[in-house]
């Protein structure tokens, strides 16, 4: 990633200062601190991480077109939203799997004031999707156990999101895994501040982070049925 293209606390300020100005003038005003602050160096990191991220999985994309490719826009869709600001306060990227798209299981980047990690895993799986995994689960316990015990998958990922009130009627109350068979979202998450961020290393620590989550992204995404 280019030292004048990387991560920098300009980037923070601006999505600061949008939140406190979601306005379609202030915007415009400022259209040109966001492409050099928040933008370019988002699309120059996914260019960045197009390489490493082949050597995880070949079926794994990133896309750095502007429009329509691994990075968020930045313009919400207010047609259906009683919230009508314009603009998204985050700055994101998803590497998803070539056939699953920004609703399907892959990588997520989550840059916003205070709040900034990496998703990975899928998040909100349909109801089919869902019971796919947690069939997969069921049926290779021991799969999924290596998929979540290695050191540094528990020193730095932790697995989030919420759970059904009750297991399944399908499966034994007794499996070992009974607690992730009742889950919603096969997400995990690592948290790093806006410092971290902003360090010159971050993209080999999204890196570690990444392939150190690698088997269990691979596990949900066999699941699915789709190639890892």
């Amino acid at each position: 990633m280019p030292k004048e293209l990387r991560f920098t606390p300009g980037l923070f300020d601006f999505l600061r200062e949008l939140k406190a100005n979601n306005k379609k003038e202030w915007f415009d005003a400022n259209k040109d601190r966001y492409v050099a602050d928040v933008r370019d160096p988002l699309l120059a990191f996914i260019v960045a991480f197009r390489p490493r991220l082949l050597e995880i999985s070949p079926y794994l994309v990133a896309d750095p077109k502007p429009t329509g490719g691994s990075m968020f826009r930045i313009y919400r869709d207010t047609r259906f939203s009683k919230n009508k600001e314009p603009y998204k306060t985050t700055a994101s990227a998803f590497f998803s799997h070539q056939t699953g798209g920004k609703e399907g299981p892959g990588i997520y980047l989550h840059l916003e004031p205070e709040s900034c990690f990496i998703g990975i895993g899928h998040w909100r799986p349909d109801t089919v999707a869902r019971t796919r995994v947690t069939d997969a689960i069921a049926s290779k316990p021991d799969s999924w156990r290596d998929a979540t015990s290695s050191k540094e998958f528990r020193k730095l990922l932790k697995m989030e999101g919420e759970q059904l009130a009750k297991l399944p009627k399908q499966y034994d109350p007794q499996h070992p895994f009974a607690e992730d068979l009742r889950r919603k979202d096969f997400i995990v998450i690592s948290y790093f501040s806006e410092k971290q961020a902003c360090t010159k290393d971050f993209i080999e620590r999204f890196n570690d982070i990444s392939r150190a989550a690698a088997p269990y992204l691979g596990f949900i995404i066999k699941a699915a049925g789709l190639r890892w």
